[in-house]
């Protein structure tokens, strides 16, 4: 029960990582409202781990709004918030991606951050604690050809994090970020282009540990981070890959 008390909201946590975290954080105890774009996926993982589904485009500001409001309506406030919500663009040279494309990806990786922090961040400062950890990736840290947009984006979340830490340090907000490598997640025939045995055996060859990040990977390190066992921990950027970035 590490999380015994607390209130957090998972955005993205209708699927893969998110899903995951938000599963591993109401078994410890915490009161967990699931947000997603999708609700039938946001209700399906709700009612399985006891949770709230509220919709939520984390890249519009008045549902974002909304969001936070009915979360710490329903919850009577907010300790923790999970940036997971992300998009990547197909995999392609930097000046074939569309505007359409970029536009999009930074609207869900990067704005809505911004827009979760205008949104929070007043009321966190008001109870004098908090944490907020934000998913990002090892794109963000060693990037890899052909996705160079959703690299660029991730890296933004790593210097954003370390920003918002800085920051919110003196107000006792704490914030972290996590850079998984791809995972079993429905992004992951994204990342490659196509999901074949083949493009998966080249992914996995990348990685020293030889597998892809879990759900299950992600939540721990997500439990560990938004715990009070972490209480001197802001700032930092974990990678979760296996030793890809290595």
């Amino acid at each position: 029960m590490r999380l015994d008390g607390k209130r957090a909201i998972v955005t993205g946590g209708g699927s893969g990582f998110g899903a995951g975290i938000a599963a591993r954080f109401a078994a410890e105890g915490a009161q967990v409202i699931v947000a997603d774009i999708h609700m039938e996926n946001a209700r399906k993982v709700a009612g399985e781990i006891g949770g709230h589904a509220i919709h939520a485009d984390v890249a519009d500001g008045a549902s974002v709004k909304a969001l936070i409001a009915l979360a710490s309506e329903h919850m009577g406030g907010i300790d923790i918030l999970v940036n997971n919500a992300g998009i990547t663009h197909l995999p392609a040279f930097m000046e074939e991606v569309s505007e359409d494309d970029f536009d999009r990806v930074f609207a869900v990786n990067c704005k809505s951050v911004y827009l979760t922090a205008r949104s929070l961040v007043p009321a966190l400062k008001a109870q004098g604690t908090g944490a907020i950890l934000n998913i990002a990736s090892t794109a963000g840290i060693s990037p890899r050809p052909r996705l160079n947009w959703y690299n660029a984006s991730k890296g933004w979340m790593n210097t954003a994090t370390k920003a918002m830490a800085v920051e919110l340090a003196p107000f006792g907000i704490r914030v972290n970020a996590l850079n998984p490598v791809a995972g079993e997640t429905p992004l992951l025939a994204s990342f490659m282009g196509e999901d074949t045995p083949e493009m998966r055996a080249r992914f996995l060859s990348t990685i020293p540990l030889g597998r892809f990040s879990t759900p299950r990977d992600l939540a721990n390190a997500a439990l560990f981070l938004c715990s009070d066992e972490a209480d001197m921990i802001t700032g930092a950027c974990l990678e979760v890959d296996g030793g890809r970035c290595i």
